[in-house]
C-alpha cells in the first residue's frame, strides 16, 4: 500500500495546521463579505473535549486499541495538561467525554466497571474545578440494563451535565429501538445528550486482528476519523429522526459534532425521500428540518472555509458551540483551527461571541 495511507490521523492534523492558510488561500473565491474586526474577549466553552484516565488507556491497549481508529496512538492525558492547553486558548471551561472507541469491549460487567472509573474520574476533575470542567458520562452500552443504572448514577450522585453516545455500540446504532429505553430515561431526565463518532460497523469496515494501523483499516486504508466518522455520524443522527426517536424524546437536548458532519448535504435528499418510506411515525420533510434546527452543532473540526455555510442552511445559528476536540487534535492544530474561527470573515463579532460562548452558557449556566 502507498505510505500516504499509512499516515495517522495526529501526523495528517499535525500537517493540516501548517497547511490551515494554505487552504483558505486554495478556496475559489468567496463571495464579498463585510471585513471582521479584530475580536474581543471571548473566553471559550469547549463542549467537544476529550479525557483520558490511565485506567482507560490501559483497557484501550489491553482490548487491542493501541492506535484507536487508526490514530498514531493513544494520546497522554491529565487534568493539568488540560488546563494548561485552555490557558494557553482563551478557553475557560470543557465538558469532558470518552471518545470512540468507547469503552464496551465485548464484555457487559467489565464494560460496567470501566464506565463506572471513568465516570468517576470525570467528576473528579469537575469537583476540583467546578468553572473549568464539566462531564458528559459514558454509559456501557449496548447493556441496557448496565446503561439505565449508569445514569442514575452519573446525574444523581455525580451530577453529569449529559451523557456521551457513540454513533454505534457493535453495530447497534443510534435510533434501534432496543435503545429505547435509554432515550425514554434521558428524556424524562431533559437529557443533554452528546453524539460522538465511532468506527463504523460493517462487514468491510471490521478492524483487522492486527490492530488499527490506518494501513490497513478497511475498506481503503484511511484513518477512520478523516472520512469514515463523519458518515458515522450523519448515520446515527438520520437514524434518530428516521426512527422516530427524537420525536418521541422531545426533551433531549442533542449536540452533533463536527460542524453536522454531512447532514447539511444530505438533509434535502433525507427529507425528500422519507415521506415514501411508509415509515410507522410520519415523518414530513418540515418536520425533518425542525429536528434538524432543533440539534445542537459543534465546530470541531474543519469547518471553515466552507462547512460553516452548509450548517448554517440547517443550524439555528443560536445553538452552534465551540470544540477543539483535544487531545486527539493536538494543541497546535486546536490554535490554529481557533484563530481560523476568530478571524473569519464569514462570522460577524457578535455571532462569533456567540457561537464561543454565549450559546453554550444557555446549556451550561453553571460556566458564567
Amino acid at each position: 500500500m502507498d505510505s500516504k495511507h499509512a499516515q495517522g490521523r495526529r501526523g495528517f492534523l499535525a500537517s493540516s495546521a501548517a497547511l490551515i492558510a494554505g487552504t483558505a488561500g486554495a478556496q475559489p473565491a468567496p463571495a464579498p463579505a463585510p471585513a471582521a474586526t479584530a475580536p474581543g474577549p471571548q473566553r471559550r466553552i469547549d463542549v467537544h473535549a476529550h479525557f483520558l484516565p490511565e485506567k482507560y488507556r490501559s483497557a484501550l491497549a489491553a482490548a487491542g486499541h493501541a492506535k484507536p481508529s487508526g490514530m498514531p496512538g493513544i494520546p497522554k492525558w491529565s487534568v493539568e495538561q488540560h488546563i494548561e492547553m485552555m490557558d494557553r486558548n482563551d478557553i475557560a471551561s470543557s465538558v469532558l467525554s470518552i471518545s470512540a472507541p468507547g469503552l464496551h469491549f465485548g464484555d457487559d460487567a467489565a464494560a460496567r466497571g470501566l464506565a463506572r472509573h471513568v465516570n468517576e474520574e470525570g467528576a473528579k476533575a469537575m469537583q476540583a474545578h467546578p468553572k473549568r470542567f464539566g462531564l458528559f458520562a459514558s454509559l456501557p452500552l449496548p447493556d441496557v440494563d448496565g446503561a439505565l443504572k449508569e445514569i442514575d448514577h452519573a446525574f444523581d450522585v455525580l451530577k453529569a451535565d449529559g451523557v456521551a453516545l457513540e454513533s454505534n455500540f457493535h453495530g447497534v446504532y443510534l435510533g434501534d429501538r432496543r435503545l429505547e429505553p435509554v432515550f425514554a430515561e434521558l428524556n424524562r431526565r431533559n437529557a443533554k445528550v452528546f453524539i460522538h463518532p465511532t468506527n463504523p460497523h460493517c462487514p468491510c469496515c471490521q478492524v483487522q486482528p492486527k490492530g488499527e494501523d490506518a494501513a490497513s483499516l478497511p475498506p481503503i486504508g484511511y484513518p477512520y476519523p478523516m472520512i469514515e466518522f463523519m458518515f458515522e455520524t450523519t448515520r446515527a443522527v438520520f437514524n434518530l429522526i428516521l426512527s422516530g426517536t427524537l420525536t418521541r424524546n422531545p426533551n433531549l437536548q442533542v449536540i452533533v459534532p463536527h460542524a453536522g458532519a454531512t447532514l447539511p448535504v444530505l438533509a434535502d435528499r433525507v427529507a425528500g425521500i422519507a415521506p415514501a418510506l411508509g415509515l410507522a411515525e410520519k415523518l414530513d420533510p418540515k418536520h425533518v428540518f425542525d429536528l434538524l434546527r432543533g440539534m445542537h452543532y459543534d465546530l470541531a473540526g474543519f469547518p471553515l472555509p466552507r462547512q460553516l455555510k452548509a450548517l448554517l442552511e440547517i443550524a439555528d445559528p443560536q445553538r452552534i458551540l465551540y470544540g477543539s476536540d483535544y487531545p486527539f487534535t493536538p494543541e497546535p492544530l486546536v490554535a490554529a483551527l481557533a484563530a481560523q474561527l476568530d478571524g473569519s470573515p464569514q462570522i460577524s463579532n457578535q455571532l462569533r461571541q456567540d457561537f464561543m460562548r454565549n450559546n453554550a452558557l444557555a446549556l451550561f449556566p453553571k460556566f458564567a
